[in-house]
């Protein structure tokens, strides 16, 4: 079965050297022969390697996170890919080698969200899905109508119980994608002395909400210093700035 990696950049939230530094990060950590491809609005800047495909289309109007936007990933046929597809957002780190992702056995695979942990939903930073057999996803976002926001908080729940539905909802192992806020980040007031720890054993690091890895890398300053984060300059060891 063909293997792909695939990132959606769209808006002007992330540049294209996010896309760039995601694909050399991937190259690095990938042995398993593979498409890197990267469903835009804009390729501007997108470095060579790179595969470019039209964004999928999906009327999102009316919805505040963008990232509704995923769910056209599940669109069929999605541009010429066939095979599994690695999905991954612009914002993670990958530390180590992700081969594991395309050896894992099963039909959809996501990240279990830290936010809620007696529910089933996913972070869908980095989820794993056979291309071109689920439209009904798309179909069923539709069918929800405009307030399909009063019974999902967003599209990684829509999408978790959608698949909980399949029979096929499986969750990575908890130790290869880890949130940077919560396995990184030092207790007040160790935050203001020492850097976040870099977390041994771990695939992915995954950034949700602020910092990013660009405010990480700098410092950071939130919640009135009680989510201070120390330039956290070790992160130029897999992400490479500029």
């Amino acid at each position: 079965m063909d293997k792909n990696v695939i990132c959606i950049k769209w808006g002007d939230k992330f540049d294209a050297g996010y896309v760039n530094r995601l694909y050399k990060m991937v190259e690095k950590n990938l042995t398993i022969p593979h498409r890197f491809v990267c469903f835009t609005d804009n390729a501007d800047g997108i470095m060579e390697g790179v595969e470019i495909r039209p964004l999928p289309t999906l009327d999102d109007k009316g919805l505040p996170e963008k990232a509704w936007k995923k769910l056209g990933l599940f669109a069929s046929p999605l541009a010429d890919l066939e095979g599994e597809a690695l999905f991954l957002d612009l914002d993670v780190i990958v530390k180590d080698n992700i081969d594991c992702f395309f050896e894992q056995e099963g039909e959809f695979y996501i990240i279990k969200d830290w936010d809620f942990p007696k529910d089933i939903i996913g972070n869908s930073s980095v989820f794993k899905f056979i291309v071109n057999k689920h439209p009904d996803i798309i179909e069923n976002f539709y069918k929800e109508g405009p307030d399909i926001r009063k019974r999902h908080k967003n599209e990684q729940a829509f999408l978790s119980r959608q698949m909980q539905a399949k029979g096929i909802l499986k969750y990575w192992d908890k130790s290869w994608c880890v949130s940077f806020k919560r396995s990184c980040l030092r207790p007040f007031p160790l935050n203001f002395f020492m850097q976040p720890k870099d977390p041994d054993g771990v695939k992915i690091l995954i950034f949700h909400g602020r910092p990013n890895p660009e405010q990480a890398y700098k410092g950071f300053f939130g919640k009135g210093g009680l989510r201070y984060v120390k330039a956290t300059k070790w992160l130029d060891k897999y992400w490479e700035r500029g």
